[in-house]
């Protein structure tokens, strides 16, 4: 079980309320949020292997620099050294740190990798395996990744994570008409405002799957444009066309990387803390004792 942490602990925040404080005073409301939500997954749905995926860079230069529009909406400061901020609520951000340091304490493994997103971490991951993936994001993203014949699934919460959409092929097929592959192609074509994408003008969702189901994939769409006997209506030929200088960087953009350098670390369930008594002093600082316990009590059953 790969997590998208970050897409995780969003929906914590804002799913769980900000009333639920440390005994100071401070919000832990996604700290404990994402407690529950691993609680609920592990007891769910019995991974054997659980990784909580890192947002390292969460907008990686080498993306910018091919898309400069690429999540430039949600930077918060722009930074010359290093990653970009990104816009995160006020009592969010400090919750970070906590979250980060419970997992470690908990002994459950914590990857990310400089100039790289969790989804590149969790491509990676998934290439590697030689056994199921369940993939936990609200990412529709990693959708990409999604193969019967590999046994990778993406676990996508409706409401919570007790009320999961099992997304395998078959959703994807009946939901958007294309498979794992075929959905990155789908999402490159009609764009993406929540990312930067721009997509190319005038081809939505819609017509982006019936091009995809006619030609088979954007390489087949591209040359679609280049073939005079071909159906394309005249103005999806000329917006492809015209789209040319961004559908030649934007798959690099798009599709999750698979050759990320992952440090060495242990997948393994923990069945008890890798530090207790780190873990005793986060839970009385932060007041975290029944989500602790909650999910402690999980990984020993």
């Amino acid at each position: 079980m790969l997590l998208d942490t970050a897409s995780l602990y969003f929906r914590a925040y804002f799913g769980v309320p900000d009333s639920v404080r440390a005994p100071d005073g401070t919000p832990v409301n996604a700290v404990r949020g994402l407690l529950d939500f691993i609680a609920r997954l592990v007891q769910d749905h019995h991974p054997d292997e659980l990784v909580a995926c890192m947002d390292a860079d969460w907008r990686p230069h080498w993306r910018v620099d091919l898309i400069p529009s690429y999540k430039a909406h949600r930077v918060a400061v722009e930074t010359a050294a290093g990653p970009d901020e990104e816009e995160v609520p006020d009592t969010l951000a400090p919750q970070v740190p906590v979250i980060e340091a419970a997992l470690d304490a908990l002994g459950i493994a914590r990857v990310g990798v400089a100039g790289y997103e969790a989804d590149d971490v969790i491509g990676t991951l998934t290439g590697r395996a030689t056994g199921p993936v369940d993939i936990v994001t609200g990412d529709r993203d990693l959708y990409q990744l999604v193969s019967d014949a590999r046994q990778v699934r993406v676990l996508y919460p409706l409401k919570g994570v007790g009320t999961l959409q099992i997304t395998d092929e078959a959703v994807l097929a009946e939901k958007y008409g294309v498979d794992g592959p075929g959905y990155a192609d789908l999402a490159l074509l009609r764009g993406d405002p929540s990312d930067g994408l721009p997509g190319v003008p005038g081809i939505g969702e819609k017509t982006a799957a019936k091009l995809l189901d006619a030609y088979g994939s954007l390489d087949g769409i591209m040359a679609a444009v280049d073939d005079p006997a071909s159906k394309l209506t005249p103005a999806q030929r000329r917006r492809l066309d015209e789209a040319r200088p961004y559908v030649a960087v934007a798959p690099k953009v798009v599709k999750v990387a698979s050759d990320v350098p992952l440090p060495s670390f242990d997948p393994t369930l923990p069945k008890a803390p890798a530090d207790p008594e780190a873990l005793s002093d986060l839970v009385r600082r932060w007041g975290l004792g029944g989500a602790v316990e909650r999910l402690l009590s999980t990984l020993r059953a």
